[in-house]
């Protein structure tokens, strides 16, 4: 029952990055960390829990693709401890778990907000411990062969079995380079893990103070403000010259003019990544084109069609992404630029229609407009 729901974690996590595809960032969409840990730990068995405390450390190295999605690979060491509670015999052993982790943080997916002091992150992983041959065990029980029952001695061949984690850690600012933390984990190992064999799972626990580095931010293009323009010198003072002797004014007849409206049309394609709603780089210069238009032809409307690609999702979440995406663009023409939202208007189609033959430049929004102004020839 216990693996079982240990597994339904890591597919609730998982199923957690999908859903991040249609979220926007206040801060860093993603980067990279190192992370050395030290606490300490304990093999749940009979004995009290205090006889049982052993020194543990690890290292991880990992990667947040999202806000609130990351993983890590995380490897830990280096003994243990059981005991034999009514001879008053402790023993030790040496292991090394090597675990594939996920990392939800709660605090971005709960919150618009995506930079926290404090960040309660939800962990959950799968992998390998190796836990030894159990020397020490194997002395005891040919020691005191009738007091010690069936144990794991040194002469057995298995070293490596499954280990399943679950936890919880508190971290301070992701958006920071370096960082601190407090973990919790419980891992779910074989029987054989601790040498003594109850026909069910051993669990060992442990409590971690971490500290970490964090690298390669990717931030998102709204999240950076212009620099101020940089202030203009004042004008040197001008120095008044007499005006000259006026030219004589020599009559030209005047041509005659002819009215003619002409129309200026404006075509912007704002191309997304998977998984997320923010445009690629070069979306926030495109909406700037956009309302430059706008306040040029004060009569001229715009029109905002959402797309999705085919490839990936399906026709609700693809509708659902389309219709998010010509939203956010009218979104930041009225609130960013000061646009008239009565001259927008919005549609989406979903994956209906591709515009594009690449599958992934169907992830876009097309915005178009007309302008017409007056020239006289």
């Amino acid at each position: 029952m216990k693996k079982t729901l240990l597994i339904a974690a890591i597919g609730l996590f998982m199923s957690g990055a999908v859903m991040a595809q249609g979220e926007s960032c206040k801060k860093s969409k993603s980067h990279s960390f190192i992370e050395l840990q030290g606490g300490l730990q304990w093999t749940a068995t009979d004995a009290k829990i205090d006889k049982l405390l052993m020194p543990v450390g690890a290292v991880s190295i990992g990667h947040y693709f999202t806000p609130e999605v990351g993983a890590r690979i995380h490897v830990s060491a280096p003994k243990a401890k059981g005991r034999f509670e009514d001879m008053d015999l402790n023993y030790k052993w040496n292991f090394l778990t090597t675990d594939a982790d996920v990392l939800l943080n709660v605090s971005n997916l709960l919150s618009s907000k995506k930079e926290h002091a404090l960040n309660v992150i939800l962990v959950a992983g799968i992998g390998l411990v190796n836990y030894g041959k159990h020397t020490e065990l194997g002395e005891l029980s040919m020691a005191y062969p009738t007091q010690i029952g069936t144990v794991v001695t040194s002469s057995r061949e298995k070293e490596w079995s499954k280990n399943l984690r679950g936890g919880l850690r508190f971290e301070t600012n992701l958006n920071k380079p370096f960082g601190v933390s407090l973990e919790f984990d419980a891992n779910n190992m074989h029987d054989e893990f601790n040498g003594k064999l109850n026909g069910s799972d051993d669990w060992m626990f442990s409590g971690m103070i971490g500290l970490s580095w964090r690298f390669g931010f990717k931030k998102c293009k709204k999240c950076h403000h212009e620099p101020a323009p940089a202030p203009v010198p004042a004008p040197a003072p001008v120095v008044e010259q007499p005006a000259p002797a006026p030219a004589p004014i020599v009559e030209t007849p005047k041509p005659q003019k002819r009215e003619v409206v002409k129309t200026e049309t404006l075509h912007e394609e704002i191309f997304y990544l998977i998984r997320l709603s923010d445009p690629e780089e070069n979306g926030a210069a495109q909406m700037r084109r956009v309302a430059a238009f706008m306040k040029k032809y004060p009569q001229a409307n715009v029109t905002i069609v959402g797309y999705a690609d085919k490839g990936t999702g399906n026709a609700n979440l693809n509708q659902m992404y389309s219709e998010r995406r010509a939203a956010q663009c009218k979104d930041a023409l009225v609130n960013e630029f000061g646009c008239d939202g009565s001259r927008i208007s919005t549609s989406a189609m979903g994956d209906r229609v591709q515009p594009f033959v690449e599958n992934d430049k169907n992830r876009c929004v097309i915005i178009d407009a007309e302008g017409q102004y007056t020239v006289y020839e």
